[in-house]
């Protein structure tokens, strides 16, 4: 009988407290520094958010140990909705198979909706004589070692994408991990290093203002930021594919009321025609989907890609 009473009390409880959420700011974690793809994201459907929940949404950067630490403040936050996540493709599906995570994000994670859908672009600086993909492919294949080409961290979607073009094209390439999109493009522009497998919306920019050369997008079809960059497959590699994606995510075990509010506001942002435009610009889809969509999606790609992250081989820095 206690049993039964401690268990009616602890629903009414949680079902009070999702029925008053959100009254205080909610705190959105940010596993990178600002000036990368997924704090773009974050901050520009920040102001959205916070008018649909009615209450501030406070954007949290915690770069670092590829996006874990930040996962695992999440993970360990109480499961009441005012901390959650920006999960993005590497942390959530990579970071899993090339290292010991402190936490598994598939259980200890709640999904509350994927966010956007975006491509990688291959961009060089413009001092490199190649100017288009094949151009690159034959200089790579000119040297033995092959050259030196940057992304935003091992196990990124970057690293995948220019994985993937090694085994397709039969190229080598030397990866330089950075700890994030931003110090990556600074050190591109500077010159200190001749290519960048980038988020799309980190290089569109200066591929924009031509402080940059877009060489290929990575997804199946162009983006319209940038229209004249050609797809891989496209440019000479056929059938080549490779897109990244970010969702948000709150503690495992917070209750579904208020995961579908999170849900909610999150999707009033990305349907907002203002919002939709604005990451457009930067070559990014507002993709946002239910929960229960974003969680089967997760495993479909999880599945997709262990394969070949294992057989890439693939292994952390343990940064």
């Amino acid at each position: 009988m206690r049993t039964a009473i401690a268990a009616l009390l602890t629903l009414l409880c949680t079902a009070a407290t999702a029925a008053d959420f959100p009254s205080k700011p909610v705190r959105m974690i940010v596993g990178f520094p600002p000036g990368g793809a997924v704090d773009l994201v974050v901050r520009t459907i920040q102001q959205r958010m916070s008018a649909a929940l009615g209450q501030q949404v406070v954007i949290d950067n915690r770069p670092g140990a590829h996006a874990l630490i930040a996962g695992e403040l999440t993970v360990q936050a109480p499961p009441d909705g005012y901390t959650v996540l920006m999960g993005d493709f590497g942390m959530l599906i990579v970071v899993p198979v090339i290292q010991k995570a402190p936490f598994d994000p598939q259980k200890d994670l709640a999904t509350v909706g994927q966010a956007v859908s975006l491509q990688n672009l291959i961009i060089t600086h413009p001092s490199v004589a190649a100017k288009s993909l094949k151009e690159l492919i034959a200089l790579a294949k000119s040297k033995p070692e092959g050259f030196n080409y940057a992304t935003s961290g091992i196990g990124s979607p970057g690293h995948l994408a220019a994985v993937l073009l090694e085994s397709m094209a039969g190229i080598r390439l030397t990866h330089i991990p950075y700890k994030g999109g931003g110090p990556a493009i600074t050190d591109l522009l500077a010159g200190h290093v001749p290519v960048f497998f980038s988020v799309i919306s980190t290089g569109v920019p200066h591929v924009q203002s031509g402080k940059a050369r877009g060489i290929a997008v990575t997804g199946s079809k162009r983006a319209e930021a940038i229209p004249d960059v050609p797809t891989i497959a496209e440019a000479g590699v056929p059938g080549y594919a490779a897109t990244n994606w970010y969702g948000l995510h709150a503690p495992a075990k917070t209750p579904a009321a208020i995961i579908e509010r999170l849900n909610q506001a999150m999707i009033t942002a990305l349907k907002s025609p203002d919002i939709i435009e604005s990451l457009k610009s930067r070559g990014i889809d507002a993709a946002p989907s239910t929960p229960a969509a974003y969680a089967a999606y997760m495993k479909s790609e999880s599945a997709k890609w262990s394969r070949i992250i294992r057989q890439s081989g693939i292994k952390s820095d343990g940064s």
